[in-house]
């Protein structure tokens, strides 16, 4: 633990929740671009095997943009905004426009295009949130800072996925013509819009931020090392000096993320397929049943929520080994996503996503905090914007090709397969865990 740590003061539930609150704007974003963006993708006439490829623009941009951002908002200091908060304002305003938009796409390319400009967008905010966390809160809280951002992400998680099924209930058509996005899913996309600007401003207008210990040596330090090659030496300085615990949990990151991009990518067509034996489009039966693929990816965000308010509440009262909840967790996943396959009825399929959401809240807390414990905190938004390039990296690796490999060589031509090649990862990334043994990384201080 670093000397500064301790004088941070603790903060109480609200004052953590207000600067998390951000985030359920960021999640419903995200979990509308994960479970919706491949339904879009195959309305405008995209085969199978091509969605991938659609999604790679996606974490190519968040390649470079999250350590670029993560390095200009350590080194950021406003009177009025703070450090981190001038990037939730910039990328809420980007994301908002990005999230509106897109169900508009009229062809394949607009709307790989508009995905792109999403994720960049909800990037560029989303982890100065992770570096907020680190900097308002004594490590003795971070466990339970990251929990309450999970819980808060799974609220998202749960609304937003059934945004278009709501759409559909008070009688918005979820039905269109060939190659049209429905109006179900296009009210649902300017909702999630309203509600991420809404919530980020929240955040922005409720937080306040600490200055640097030293403003005059903060700004002295910041002249010197200004510039665009100035900036980039000092990033790939960083990533070379990255500490052993940020590998290891690289490992685990790695196949944590290529599991939930399989997810995002090939839920609805596996599902819709193999469970509801639905192909086309245009029809009413797919539609229904990719508005209830939405209600299952609800069901993980709605029980990482849940988890989450168990880990808040133990997190509270008790020092946890993250790293053995972690590993139990992502297990759990992998169980989830397996199980898919021997789903009968469409009932049993909110059984396999509860697991799911357990693996989702510990993926979205547990690393992160692990991580804040064992950098120095003046560089804490330049390696949280690194860590991300384990986030990022499985997913190009998975957009590549890396998925219509491995689930055809390892299980089959089926579909359904892609889910059980996400089980197996997480449950590899589950153990991946054993690798960490740093005790200041892996207890709460």
């Amino acid at each position: 633990m670093h000397a500064k740590e301790s004088k941070k003061p603790t903060l109480s539930f609200w004052q953590i929740w207000n600067m998390s609150f951000g985030f359920l704007g960021i999640q419903f974003g995200f979990a509308l671009q994960g479970g919706f963006m491949s339904r879009i993708f195959q309305t405008l006439g995209a085969d199978k095997d091509a969605i991938p490829l659609l999604w790679i623009a996606a974490p190519l941009t968040g390649l470079l943009v999250q350590p670029i951002v993560g390095y200009l908002s350590d080194r950021t200091w406003h009177s009025r905004f703070g450090r981190r908060r001038p990037f939730f304002l910039i990328g809420a305003v980007m994301s908002t426009i990005a999230l509106f938009f897109a169900p508009y796409s009229s062809a394949l390319w607009m709307a790989a295009g508009a995905l792109w400009i999403l994720d960049a967008s909800i990037n560029i905010s989303m982890e100065p949130f992770r570096a907020l966390v680190a900097d308002k809160l004594p490590d003795s809280q971070r466990s339970y800072g990251f929990v309450v951002q999970t819980l808060i992400i799974g609220i998202g998680t749960w609304v937003a996925s059934n945004l278009p099924w709501f759409m559909t209930q008070i009688g918005i058509p979820n039905t269109a013509e060939a190659g049209v996005v429905p109006d179900s899913v296009k009210f649902a996309f300017a909702v999630g819009a309203v509600v991420l600007f809404g919530s980020i401003l929240y955040t922005i207008l409720t937080t306040d931020e600490y200055p640097p210990e030293d403003l005059d040596a903060f700004k002295r330090e910041n002249e010197e090392s200004k510039g665009f090659i100035n900036g980039l030496q000092e990033i790939f300085k960083n990533i070379a000096g990255m500490p052993p615990v940020m590998k290891q949990l690289g490992i685990v990151q790695f196949f944590s993320w290529f599991a939930f991009f399989t997810m995002w990518s090939f839920a609805t067509p596996a599902i819709t397929e193999h469970v509801f034996k639905a192909t086309d489009t245009t029809s009413q039966v797919y539609n229904d049943a990719a508005d209830s693929v939405g209600n299952y990816l609800g069901t993980y965000g709605l029980v990482s929520m849940f988890f989450a308010l168990i880990l808040a509440f133990v997190t509270s009262k008790v020092k946890i080994n993250r790293k053995m909840v972690h590993m139990l967790s992502l297990i759990a996943g992998g169980v989830g996503f397996i199980s898919i396959y021997f789903v009968q009825t469409p009932w049993m399929l909110h059984l396999c996503f509860a697991l799911v959401g357990v693996a989702w809240a510990s993926i979205l807390s547990m690393p992160y905090a692990m991580l804040s414990s064992a950098v120095n905190p003046k560089q804490m938004g330049v390696y949280m914007g690194i860590f991300n390039m384990f986030i990022v990296i499985p997913q190009i690796v998975a957009a590549l090709g890396g998925i219509n490999f491995s689930y055809k060589l390892l299980f089959g031509e089926e579909v359904i397969y892609t889910m059980v090649l996400a089980g197996t990862s997480l449950i590899i990334a589950g153990l991946a865990n054993l690798l960490i043994t740093d005790r200041s990384a892996t207890h709460d201080g």
